[in-house]
């Protein structure tokens, strides 16, 4: 017999928990919430993604992670010193999310430990998503973090996950994250098209396919000599 535990079903939970919540759904580029904002609420991303992004005095942008459906953001408004937002999350595309008082949210985790484990380990994996971001940065070729953020945003490797087309996003954008220029993620772009791990449609929509996440595991795992991306 097998001691493990079911995995926590949180749409039955909130089908059978009554507790104060808000249903908001976001238009393309409209902010969930803003940097300078009240930290009083977390959010939980029920369909879409969304980007969170911060900006410095001196009015420069810079694009932070990328969240999907089933993320919770804004978390840190939990945190005993909290106070303005740091950051700012904006709808990449039309988006659903939950809206929880803070209040609410931390009684949600006293009270349920069903959730309270759920959100914990929503947490545990964001921290070590954070963490491979760094190793990425600090080791990995443009080109392989700009793969890896295309993974990212099409759900490749996460469970139950289905080809879809990326939401849109701006090579700039891209950039941005991947520390790089616009031209170079252009060319790179170009590139993943040619070797098939990307295909468009008819309305510039891309597609990522999975032989983008075979050729990256093959390369880390050095089992034999990986596709030239460099």
């Amino acid at each position: 017999m097998t001691n493990e535990i079911p995995p926590f079903d949180f749409l039955k939970f909130l089908e059978q928990v009554k507790f104060p919540r808000r249903v908001i759904a976001f238009k393309q580029k409209e902010n969930l919430f803003t940097q300078g904002d009240r930290e009083d609420s977390v959010f939980y991303l029920q369909s879409g993604h969304a980007k969170i992004s911060v900006v410095s005095h001196k009015g420069k942008e810079a694009t932070i992670t990328l969240v999907a459906a089933g993320d919770f953001v804004g978390e840190e408004a939990l945190a005993p010193a909290h106070g303005l937002r740091l950051s700012t999350a904006t709808a990449l595309e039309s988006c659903t999310s939950l809206r929880i008082n803070r209040g609410v949210m931390i009684r949600l985790l006293h009270d349920e430990p069903g959730f309270a484990g759920f959100f914990w380990r929503f947490l545990l994996e964001r921290g070590m998503k954070t963490q491979a971001d760094l190793v990425d940065h600090l080791f990995n070729s443009s080109e392989k973090r700009l793969a890896r953020i295309l993974l990212i945003l099409s759900g490749i490797g996460r469970p139950g996950a289905r080809v879809v087309f990326l939401p849109h996003i701006s090579q700039q954008t891209l950039a941005d994250m991947v520390g790089t220029t616009r031209s170079r993620v252009s060319f790179f772009m170009n590139r993943f098209r040619k070797l098939g791990l990307i295909s468009y449609d008819r309305r510039k929509r891309i597609q990522v396919h999975r032989s983008m996440l075979k050729v990256l595991l093959l390369d880390q795992s050095h089992q034999r000599e990986p596709v030239d991306l460099l």
